[in-house]
């Protein structure tokens, strides 16, 4: 049916428009241009008559800076210019389409959502772990949803797309549409996701921080732990944003302790040149060096990890003892501090975006795929391309290059160098 936009004028985004991938070299010895993502934006003709549109919005996972930005930029595109009036907020995650939801949905609107933007966290609340796909599908068919907007990360998408595989296979029109969310930044074919903006640049306060303690003192050390379960991202982005940062160890970057090419070596030598050093530690890094090998796992089934913060410390504070260096080691682990913030600027406006984008391809009739950026153009990406695999640091990658040369340290600590 023909698009209420189609009188506002607005630039209507054409079906064969595509943003494209470039091709590899192999791709292009066999003859291949690249390939393309479906671009994103208000299409000429609707799937959903707006007024029979039943919209809901899940927030599950942890938190993340920009989450209620985009609650509210989906209400309230949805009810401004598409004229949806039935907008129900699922509380605490996928456990609300459980047989047992802890709250009931809570009834959306621009009153609801009117200053949602100025604060951190998420007005649904979340929660982490799986529902079965038929229980999920059952609710929302009594609810009599037929668009949902899920916003998380790669375990939230895999719910979403098993949601949409199952509405499929019931023949069951319902536009399950994902928005990214992850201070990590490690769901491919994204640019970028919304709150990782925020969080380096609060990330940056406490490496600040940990600089002014550790010149302070004699041998001073200053520790920060940020947030990075299987990517460097945040680390390394803060780590370029302040160039004070001596060490930063990332997971994708195996380091030794021991040994004369080991960091506390390396750590010990910074020390007895400069008499103070910054070491950023992302929260994956160094697991080798922890536990028993015995994998634990949460509610998501992430193994849990342990802390690589007071390890570090400890373990520096004797290195450095045993070697005649009486030194000082402040540590700081900002890591709910950084998700729990509200969105800044930058977030902020990536979130505006991906809301009515998601509506816009909802609204079109899309389902089981997110919304997203790639090359600076909104697209649309199939949820089974997202979730196949998490992006991550390359060694050899621009930015880790960057970091080695903004730090200084070397480029392997490991007791074979290079």
């Amino acid at each position: 049916m023909p698009s209420p936009l189609r009188e506002s004028g607005a630039d209507l985004t054409p079906e064969d428009r595509y943003v494209l991938i470039p091709a590899n070299s192999a791709e292009l010895a066999a003859g291949s241009t690249g390939h393309g993502f479906e671009a994103a934006g208000p299409r000429e003709s609707l799937f959903f008559a707006p007024a029979e549109v039943r919209a809901g919005i899940v927030t599950c996972g942890g938190l993340c800076p920009g989450i209620n930005d985009v609650v509210r930029s989906l209400t309230l595109t949805l009810w401004h210019r598409y004229g949806v009036r039935q907008i129900r907020g699922y509380r605490y995650g996928y456990s609300a389409f459980g047989p047992a939801p802890a709250a009931e949905p809570m009834r959306l609107d621009p009153e609801a959502v009117h200053e949602l933007h100025t604060l951190g966290g998420t007005i649904l609340g979340s929660s982490r772990g799986p529902q079965p796909p038929s229980v999920m599908v059952d609710r929302l068919l009594r609810d009599q949803v037929n668009v949902l907007f899920a916003i998380g990360g790669d375990g939230t998408l895999r719910g979403a797309q098993a949601i949409a595989e199952e509405a499929q296979r019931r023949n069951v029109a319902l536009s399950v549409i994902g928005i990214p969310k992850t201070i990590d930044n490690d769901i491919p074919w994204l640019d970028r996701t919304f709150g990782f903006a925020t969080a380096v640049n609060e990330a940056t306060r406490s490496i600040v921080a940990a600089h002014t303690e550790a010149s302070g003192a004699w041998n001073g050390v200053g520790l920060v732990k940020l947030m990075g379960r299987h990517a460097g991202f945040i680390a390394a982005a803060a780590t370029l944003a302040n160039s004070q940062v001596n060490f930063c160890l990332v997971p994708e970057i195996p380091f030794d302790l021991e040994g004369p090419n080991g960091l506390l070596a390396h750590l010990e030598a910074r020390l007895r040149e400069r008499r103070h050093a910054v070491v950023v530690v992302a929260e994956g890094a160094g697991q080798h060096l922890l536990g028993d090998g015995k994998d634990e796992h949460d509610a998501s089934g992430d193994v849990q990890l342990d802390d690589i913060g007071p390890f570090l410390k400890k373990r520096f504070l004797e290195h450095l003892g045993a070697s005649g260096l009486s030194s000082t080691v402040k540590y700081i682990d900002p890591s709910y501090l950084i998700r729990s913030l509200p969105a800044n600027s930058f977030d902020s406006a990536l979130c505006l975006a991906l809301a009515q984008h998601a509506v816009h391809a909802a609204m079109a009739g899309r389902t089981n795929m997110l919304v997203g950026t790639w090359n600076g153009r909104f697209t649309h990406v199939p949820l089974a391309l997202a979730t196949e695999r998490t992006r991550s640091l390359e060694a050899g990658g621009v930015m880790w290059q960057r970091v080695l040369e903004a730090t200084g340290q070397p480029a392997s600590m490991r007791r074979a160098a290079g």
